[in-house]
């Protein structure tokens, strides 16, 4: 945490809703993204979004810089996801198809492109396609932890602090995403040839 986020969330805590604007613009593209990515729906994302921020407006007052900041925010957003997925279920059943997970381009990894031809272009764009529905098909807890870790860049502590559970059973959840991504693509890469 740099002294002027710090700066920030004292100012933020003692009232100052200029300073929790301005925090709010430091973290609000990322939570928006991870949010995208945990909901797989644009739209989603939006509703929860704003509800995050309310919350953290609430719950500012208990951060106690005993961790990153952002650590705090990101269990906030992954349990506001998790939540709002919950009831989203519990009150409409949903098709797989009706969902694809949003990554934006600099989050997911970029392949050079060397000039490919049409047809390998369109064999990328079918293999980001299913590596975005096998991530659809992770548990929550799979899928966020895969995402903070491959998307995010965030180590098996940070994650774990996230997700308030301990380090081992991060490892567990990612051990499961990744066994479990492995088969489909195999399986995708099977049928192909």
């Amino acid at each position: 945490m740099d002294e002027r986020e710090t700066r920030l969330i004292r100012q933020a805590q003692g009232g100052n809703t200029i300073a929790f604007a301005q925090l709010v613009a430091l973290h609000d593209r990322r939570v928006l993204q991870l949010a995208q990515q945990l909901l797989n729906d644009p739209r989603d994302a939006e509703d929860v979004y704003q509800d995050i921020f309310m919350s953290v407006f609430r719950k500012l007052a208990s951060f106690r810089f005993e961790s990153a900041f952002s650590t705090w925010l990101y269990r906030i957003v992954v349990n506001h996801c998790i939540n709002y997925r919950k009831r989203r279920t519990r009150t409409r059943h949903e098709s797989f198809e009706q969902h694809t997970i949003v990554f934006e381009e600099e989050s997911v990894p970029q392949f050079e492109d060397d000039g490919l031809d049409p047809e390998r272009e369109l064999l990328n764009r079918e293999l980001g396609q299913e590596i975005t529905s096998a991530l659809a098909t992770l548990s929550e807890k799979q899928r966020a932890v895969f995402v903070l870790r491959h998307f995010h860049g965030h180590k098996l502590q940070e994650i774990a602090d996230i997700l308030d559970t301990a380090e081992g059973t991060v490892k567990n959840y990612l051990f499961r995403a990744t066994q479990h991504l492995q088969k489909r693509l195999r399986a995708y890469h099977e049928n192909r040839l």
